[in-house]
């Protein structure tokens, strides 16, 4: 019989990758790149950390959390690779990723969390609270963006990945079904019919 020891370090291995985001809403390409991160690296998770308000973007044209939480939810349906999370509806706004990190980690000590992030973010990461510890504390996962050079930002603890990418943006969504397009493809199952009953994205939505 394993010893206690041995059970608390199989704990701690069990490695859970954090997908923020404002989910605005989620779309394929966000669940093409979650896919790829917890098939083909060595995480055993993907939580998807919904942002009530990143200090970093224009939040003018947000869906109510509470909406984007729940589309979310019907994105990832009994999938058990996947999670999605609110814990930052409850945190001080606007949120900062160190903070969520620091608090999931003191919630579930048995999980080691590592912040997924794409290059844009990586090239600006300076610009972030406290980046210096999130870096040295936690690392990060990062999946390479055509068009930044990430060669003056890459550290010991930054670990980059040539994920397959979508050129799908969820403005692009939100402007599409503003012109009435019907983009029911580039949204997961679900999505797209939630987004109609709701009346989100469109001219007397947004």
């Amino acid at each position: 019989m394993p010893n206690v020891i041995d059970n608390k370090m199989a704990q701690i291995a069990h490695k859970t990758g954090l997908f923020f985001g404002s989910f605005n809403p989620i779309h394929v390409g966000h669940m093409v790149l979650a896919n790829y991160m917890v098939a083909f690296t060595d995480l055993d998770e993907v939580w998807f950390i919904v942002s009530p308000q990143n200090p970093l973007k224009n939040t003018s044209q947000l869906a109510p959390e509470y909406h984007r939480l729940e589309m979310v939810r019907i994105a990832l349906g009994d999938d058990p690779r996947f999670r999605v999370s609110d814990i930052e509806f409850r945190m001080p706004r606007p949120s900062y990723t160190i903070d969520t990190l620091v608090w999931l980690s003191e919630k579930f000590p048995a999980r080691s969390f590592i912040p997924i992030v794409g290059g844009d973010n990586l090239a600006g990461i300076k610009r972030w609270k406290n980046w210096e510890v999130l870096l040295s504390d936690y690392g990060l996962y990062v999946y390479l963006r055509p068009g930044y050079n990430l060669s003056d930002s890459i550290s010991a603890n930054v670990t980059i990945f040539e994920a397959p990418l979508m050129d799908i943006s969820a403005s692009f969504i939100r402007s599409s079904i503003n012109e009435g397009k019907d983009i029911r493809h580039l949204v997961p199952s679900g999505v797209y019919e939630y987004m109609l009953q709701n009346n989100l994205y469109n001219r007397t939505s947004l």
